[in-house]
């Protein structure tokens, strides 16, 4: 009875959670390390100074184009394009420097020649991954909350809702989440930084540029095959089908996102008519994008953990 009331009190699972990431020590070591030298701040600097530079030419490149043609200032579609193109240049930038902080993480280790003195320790491989990838992260989120003062620039002209600048959060964090987390998976699979981060690359450029030609390809023959006649049922596939293949790619589903919002006025389902009349369901791109990413996320967390454990046997 007394060892029970002396007993500390239990800490509910939310509190034990944080707790167990405030006490994974790769993440301490790593922020640490990473924050107190030049190199965080001197990104952050180079980052904001070149998204300032280019919100600066995208409205400059905006009212110039607006007062040549001469009819009335629409103050709202400026606001709109110039939310956009920033939007844009930040999923450029975050697709280049996610990848950059997590492709060196566990092969830099292995550089080092600390990597086995890392796994004597008694952390296990899912802790030693996810402290990297945590690490990485929230530099990467730092890096996404000090540009939102750029993209609140939208809301003196009007045209952007609060809606629009939280869906576009959403969807450059689950970017930066995927692109990490292939960094850490093609880190723990080569012995060399370079060689990982030339794989991380390849993948997100193929994600970010390849797969949109690629599937513009495909669509442009399959669209012409289809005019030659299809069933109704084939067509709404064909179009399901697309449809899940253009929410693979992050700048697609911000454009489609936007486009919804602004033209259906949801961010959920949406009923959609097709040239033949039909009138099928539909959800806004960010869902499926969200939840195929997060999908892929884990799978490669999954696989990065699995190819740690395989190196200690």
């Amino acid at each position: 009875m007394t060892s029970d009331l002396n007993a500390p009190p239990a800490s509910p699972p939310r509190s034990r959670a944080l707790s167990g990431l405030r006490d994974n020590p790769v993440i301490l070591k790593e922020l640490r390390g990473r924050m107190r030298g030049a190199r965080a701040f001197v990104v952050l600097t180079i980052y904001l100074l070149l998204l300032g530079a280019f919100t600066s030419l995208i409205y400059v490149a905006v009212s110039e184009s607006a007062l040549t043609v001469g009819a009335q200032v629409n103050v709202g579609e400026i606001g709109r394009t110039l939310f956009t193109g920033v939007v844009g240049i930040e999923m450029m930038l975050v697709a280049f420097i996610a990848p950059a902080f997590t492709a060196g993480a566990i092969s830099g280790e292995r550089e080092h020649q600390t990597y086995d003195l890392l796994r004597t320790t008694l952390l296990s491989p899912s802790r030693l991954v996810l402290g990297k990838l945590l690490s990485a992260l929230l530099y990467v989120l730092l890096l996404l909350l000090a540009a939102i003062p750029l993209q609140s620039i939208a809301f003196f002209f009007g045209g952007v809702a609060e809606t629009e600048v939280f869906l576009a959060f959403l969807i450059l964090f689950v970017t930066a989440l995927l692109f990490c987390t292939m960094g850490i998976y093609f880190s723990s699979r080569t012995k060399r930084t370079m060689s990982a981060s030339v794989l991380t690359y390849a993948v997100a450029t193929f994600v970010t540029f390849g797969l949109p030609l690629i599937l513009g390809s495909i669509v442009l023959v399959l669209g012409i095959a289809s005019a030659s006649g299809t069933s109704s049922t084939n067509e709404v596939w064909l179009f399901y089908f697309f449809g899940a293949l253009l929410c693979i790619n992050p700048a697609a589903t911000a454009v489609l996102t936007q486009y919804v919002l602004l033209n259906e006025h949801t961010v959920g389902v949406f009923s959609y008519t097709m040239g033949n009349g039909q009138v099928i369901p539909l959800i806004s791109p960010w869902i499926p994008f969200t939840l195929i990413y997060l999908g892929l996320t884990v799978l490669f967390f999954i696989l990065s953990v699995r190819r740690v454990r395989m190196t200690e046997r």
